[in-house]
């Protein structure tokens, strides 16, 4: 393309920003490249944040910082982590120690544009060996060029740096922690998060902050579902009547009753969405919510950044005592305060006739060879037993055919593997073999004929494989 051609394309801002450039002419890029550096950048939140917005400023800093050293040659920005994941838990920043191990990494140092945006704590000291180990360098703009970890100030400096960056985090969570346990209490407004079953959202009003409300910004509050309502109610009348989870569950699976994973699948990936289970009656038939009242702090607030959904812990409720209910009710009512206490002093189970509490020893340490699922305690002819129904539960209608349920008595299983050979010896008591089981992580596959002691990760292998 012509000089003429080009400036026929170029918009006359451009081309007379190009001609000032002209007339002050800089050294070309290659003779003042210098060091090459890899810029490295994070904002944690995608929502209240703007990704051009935060890249840009920290990249400036980065930039301006290394103009008379060098230039930034790559770029690594991650989007949506929190600070408190270490490096290794984060897309770009592991993407980044990666190339490290790479002789034509095309790099030579590390570049931040502030040290929060990076680290946290001790991330850096633990970091630090990692990239000496390389020969890389790390710039910041607090040290003004390189860290150097053997000066005792710049040691003092990354030490204060993370507290300074840890500190940030906590001081922002306990404000917001605070504000939100007022507002939920005092005011019984709707924090967020999906509506429970039998509830959808509704307009509540202008945001009480006066700039939010110029913004747009509205309040929410829950209102009873006309298609869903009407099923949590039957289910507190059913349960007060003596039913029990499994059968009503069964009954709103006959009924045809979608499920709430099943309203809305979009929420519920992870879930099937075909059916109702005893542990979602169970878990409405728990939610204060529906007495009207506002509550929060139900559930804790786990941080699942650096874990895979197959690898985190059960959710679990906090005590009731640290609930945050509103003093006043704020949405209407499903059911009364009477009988939502009163179904929590139901139980379905009983105990044993005699007065004696039952025990398994081997629960949740049992497999089902044929399905893979666990075996479930049951008690069989006045003995400990477990059971495996292959996936049949009582909250459906039996199919045939059905395979045939998996039984086994507790005495027999500790027969079966007091001389197994994949066991160590001098094994004392059935006590001394679950403890041993438990603290390696051993499973028992079972079938009618064998149990077969195997690890967690052998045993998912095989089921992978079937």
């Amino acid at each position: 393309m012509s000089n003429n051609q080009r400036d026929d394309l170029e918009d006359p801002l451009t081309r007379w920003l190009n001609g000032q450039s002209q007339a002050n002419p800089q050294l070309p890029t290659e003779r003042r490249r210098g060091m090459r550096f890899a810029f490295y950048g994070r904002m944690s939140t995608v929502e209240h944040q703007d990704r051009v917005t935060s890249r840009h400023w920290q990249r400036d800093c980065a930039t301006e910082l290394v103009a008379a050293h060098g230039v930034i040659v790559a770029e690594y920005f991650d989007v949506g982590c929190s600070r408190r994941r270490g490096w290794r838990q984060r897309p770009q920043a592991a993407a980044l120690l990666a190339a490290l191990d790479h002789p034509d990494r095309g790099f030579d140092a590390i570049v931040v544009g502030e040290y929060e945006r990076a680290f946290s704590a001790n991330q850096l000291q633990h970091l630090a060996p990692v990239l000496e180990q390389h020969g890389v360098q790390l710039w910041l703009p607090e040290t003004d060029g390189p860290v150097d970890y053997h000066d005792p100030a710049h040691q003092a400096l990354i030490l204060m740096l993370g507290a300074q960056s840890k500190r940030e985090v906590q001081r922002a969570r306990f404000r917001v922690v605070t504000a939100m346990r007022a507002q939920a209490r005092e005011q019984g407004r709707y924090l967020g998060g999906r509506p429970p079953y039998g509830y959808r959202l509704t307009d509540a009003g202008p945001h009480p902050n006066a700039a939010h409300a110029r913004w747009g910004r509205r309040l929410q509050r829950l209102e009873p579902d006309p298609a869903t309502a009407v099923h949590v109610r039957w289910m507190f009348a059913q349960r007060l009547d003596g039913q029990s989870l499994a059968s009503m569950a069964r009954a709103l699976n006959d009924a045809g009753i979608p499920c709430p994973s099943g309203i809305d699948p979009a929420r519920n990936p992870h879930r099937s969405g075909d059916r109702w289970t005893l542990r979602t009656v169970a878990a409405i038939l728990a939610n204060p919510r529906y007495t009207g009242r506002q509550v929060w702090n139900r559930q804790p607030a786990h941080n699942h950044t650096d874990a895979s959904r197959s690898e985190r812990e059960p959710v679990r409720r906090n005590p009731t005592a640290d609930w945050v209910v509103s003093t006043q009710q704020a949405h209407t009512a499903l059911v009364s305060e009477q009988d939502f206490v009163a179904v929590q002093a139901i139980r379905s189970h009983r105990g044993a006739h005699d007065g004696t509490t039952r025990r398994y020893l081997f629960t949740g340490l049992l497999r089902c060879g044929p399905c893979g699922r666990r075996l479930e305690s049951h008690w069989i002819n006045q003995r400990p037993g477990y059971r495996c129904r292959h996936g049949h539960t009582s909250t459906r209608q039996p199919t045939n055919p059905r395979r045939k349920i998996l039984y086994l008595r507790e005495d027999h299983i500790i027969e079966r593997l007091a001389d197994h050979p994949w066991l160590p010896s001098g094994i004392q008591t059935p006590h001394d073999l679950v403890t041993l089981l438990s603290s390696r992580k051993i499973t028992i596959v079972c079938d009618q004929e064998h149990c077969t002691p195997r690890t967690e990760r052998s045993a998912q292998a095989n089921l992978r494989g079937s």
